[in-house]
């Protein structure tokens, strides 16, 4: 069984930077691809960034060039750098582990952007 923790949600002013952290417990393997989703009020989970193995990375438009996404295989832990926030990024945020049919979530972390 697999446990994942997030921290590093909370309130940012419109252009601010919050790091956010996902660390997992239990049988992490090397080679699970990892990925930040997130959801709004009254709005679909979306998948904002993702990681794999190899380290290649993908991200969704409305984040490009302000999010960064990166993973410590030996910690166990992967990073959402969040730059330049805006209003609509306010969310709740889930880290996911996936790898086959392997697929483990986060409880969710909030963040709020607003003045």
């Amino acid at each position: 069984q697999v446990h994942l923790v997030e921290s590093g949600g909370g309130l940012v002013q419109p252009g601010g930077s919050l790091r956010l952290s996902c660390t997992g417990y239990g049988r992490i393997f090397s080679d699970y691809a990892m990925a930040w989703h997130r959801q709004a009020p009254g709005k679909k989970r979306e998948a904002v960034a993702h990681i794999f193995s190899a380290g290649s990375t993908k991200y969704a438009d409305s984040v490009k060039g302000r999010f960064a996404i990166s993973r410590d295989n030996a910690k166990n832990t992967m990073y959402l750098e969040m730059n330049s926030l805006k209003p609509e990024d306010t969310a709740v945020y889930y880290c996911n582990y996936y790898r086959g049919e392997y697929d483990y979530w986060g409880q969710g972390t909030q963040v709020t952007v607003s003045s």
